[in-house]
């Protein structure tokens, strides 16, 4: 099995590591995998008692069963991941999804660089940094569009929860990356850079070695 190049792309919730990873993953046909589905399933909760969880706290993510499963594809294997349903707070029961590691791994999320036990497989680390009030808008439409969320709910979610653990968890873990991006930059000029980042450091002729 060939070990692929494994990206962390990490940032605020709204900083644009999504859109980045998932261009990135698109240019180089990369496998792009996110830790959103690693929360954890509180199917034994109500519906109410869900809804009152810290959904931005790094406990809230099961970490062992995440950094067994990238372990796994960075080693090069074929893992199957849970499914998780944003609406409700649960895993959807009987859903896994297969996933190929490839030649290109990239794991995205915002705790992304927070544990060591996946910083340990990052072949690169990133960061992408964007003012605060630039998140909240970008989450705000996610939210409302995507997420079945009231713009009252995302507003008093982000004050509450959001903001306060990003600044204790989140971008304390830039200090981890390998480099820092602008999240307000545009997509083609922060591909380009990173391109570049990954030619300089010999990994993008590695991944386009496949």
């Amino acid at each position: 099995m060939r070990q692929p190049v494994v990206l962390g792309i990490a940032g605020c919730s709204g900083s644009g590591k999504t859109t980045l990873a998932e261009e990135l993953a698109r240019e180089l046909e990369g496998t792009h995998f996110h830790l959103d589905h690693y929360y954890r399933d509180l199917a034994h909760m109500s519906y109410e008692e869900r809804c009152q969880q810290n959904f931005d706290d790094p406990d809230i993510i099961e970490s062992d069963l995440l950094i067994r499963d990238v372990g796994r594809m960075a080693a090069g294997e074929t893992i199957w991941h849970p499914q998780y349903d944003f609406a409700t707070h649960t895993r959807r029961k009987n859903a896994i999804t297969r996933m190929e590691p490839g030649h290109l791994l990239i794991i995205d999320g915002i705790f992304a660089l927070h544990y060591p036990g996946l910083r340990r497989f990052y072949h690169l680390g990133i960061y992408v940094d964007t003012p605060d009030e630039v998140c909240y808008e970008r989450r705000l439409r996610r939210d409302v569009c995507q997420r079945g969320r009231t713009e009252e709910s995302v507003a008093q979610h982000y004050t509450e929860t959001v903001r306060p653990m990003a600044e204790k968890y989140v971008r304390p873990s830039a200090q981890h990356a390998d480099i820092v991006m602008d999240g307000t930059e545009s997509l083609d000029w922060a591909i380009e850079g990173l391109m570049n980042e990954l030619r300089q450091r010999g990994l993008l002729e590695r991944i386009m070695a496949r």
